[in-house]
């Protein structure tokens, strides 16, 4: 009779989230920024929404996606700064040569997070919270800017690890600790549980992770769909996903916010037409096309919607994105209302092949 001695690897995943990043940028490259409250994104007349804020702006309630209506009712000295896309973006590809260092395997998030797998790194050091320590130190010493790190054998865990000392965190969650950890993490802390979930789980009594640990896996999914299953499993400490270093774009989109509220079709058109300008050029440098063209709007009084319009075959050029956000704009029937948001988002992307061609997403072999 033979015995399979084979044993099953660790992981060893951590996640690394910068710490208010495009504030501390700011306040890295203009000293007359710091120990102030920063707001990037939004204006103080009030428009548009908090990209994020400084810890000092933080200690007065202010967050992301916040209006800055709002932001200035909690802080009326804040300072508003806009975002250098460019300049975070530059940041962020040094961060990217940092992790390079220890591993391939690294999955961004966003230009301020993501996600790397060490089980194997290339300077042999073998453990996970002393790369995680090294590579802190290395932001710390070389960009002059502050990270957050969590580690664990998943990375749900290590997401979840990563926010619970900031800032300048470094948290480890091991193994036999994680059902544990699980058992007392509060509902609304796991993935895909916003706002109206946790609602819908509290009035069932489902507090923690021990509340749903008490559930079936089928119980879990006639309640929750399909994200069920995965509540199921994480709440035993099982997450599977492994760190994807070439995560595929699911969208690309740009949008733009007014100095002042547009009512003409003209200037609305204007805009659109600058908008799907910038757009094509993104997917050219990204090399992708896409069949859905989605229109968002954006009203004075922050109400927004979007429509969309599919095509039959991939489309990346300029003249038939801008034709579609137009058409969509004339179907919503804009008149007489002031607009302050106007955004293009291309998506349902097609598999760009070393041909030069693509594959319909329709066609694609679903894993």
């Amino acid at each position: 009779m033979s015995v399979n001695t084979e044993k099953t690897i660790q992981r060893k995943i951590i996640h690394i989230d910068m710490d208010a990043f495009y504030a501390t940028v700011e306040q890295r490259d203009f000293p007359e920024y710091r120990g102030k409250p920063i707001v990037v994104g939004g204006s103080p007349d009030g428009r548009g929404v908090v990209a994020t804020a400084s810890y000092e702006a933080r200690e007065f309630g202010i967050h992301s996606a916040m209006s800055s209506h709002k932001a200035i009712q909690l802080c009326p000295h804040a300072i508003f700064v806009r975002p250098r896309f460019d300049a975070y973006k530059s940041v962020s590809v040094s961060i990217r040569e940092i992790f390079g260092r220890y591993t391939d395997l690294i999955e961004p998030l966003s230009l301020d997070e993501a996600y790397l797998d060490v089980t194997t790194d290339k300077l042999n050091i073998g453990s996970a919270l002393e790369i995680a320590r090294q590579i802190k130190d290395a932001i710390r010493n070389e960009l002059n800017l502050s990270a957050s790190a969590g580690v664990s054998s998943n990375k749900f865990v290590a997401k979840i690890a990563s926010d619970m000392n900031k800032p300048d965190g470094l948290t480890f969650i091991g193994p036999s600790k994680i059902n544990a950890f699980m058992e007392k993490l509060p509902v609304e802390k796991f993935f895909g549980v916003g706002r109206v979930t946790a609602d819908k789980m509290k009035k069932m009594g489902l507090y923690n992770g021990s509340d749903l640990k008490k559930m079936s896996e089928q119980e879990l999914i006639r309640k929750f769909g399909k994200t069920g299953k995965f509540y199921y499993k994480i709440v035993r400490g099982i997450d599977e996903r492994p760190v994807q270093p070439h995560r595929p774009s699911k969208s690309i989109s740009v949008e733009d916010t007014f100095g002042k509220d547009l009512i003409s079709t003209e200037e609305l058109f204007a805009e659109l037409e600058q908008i799907a300008e910038k757009l094509a050029e993104r997917l050219e440098k990204s090399r992708l096309k896409g069949k859905t063209v989605t229109l968002k709007i954006k009203f004075d009084d922050f109400k927004q919607l979007t429509r969309n319009q599919s095509f039959p075959n991939p489309v990346a050029d300029y003249a038939s994105i801008v034709t579609a956000a137009k058409e969509l704009l004339l179907k919503v029937g804009t008149e007489d209302r002031k607009i302050r948001l106007l955004g293009i988002t291309l998506s349902n992307f097609g598999t760009q092949i070393s041909s030069g061609k693509f594959v319909d997403p329709d066609q694609m072999e679903l894993f």
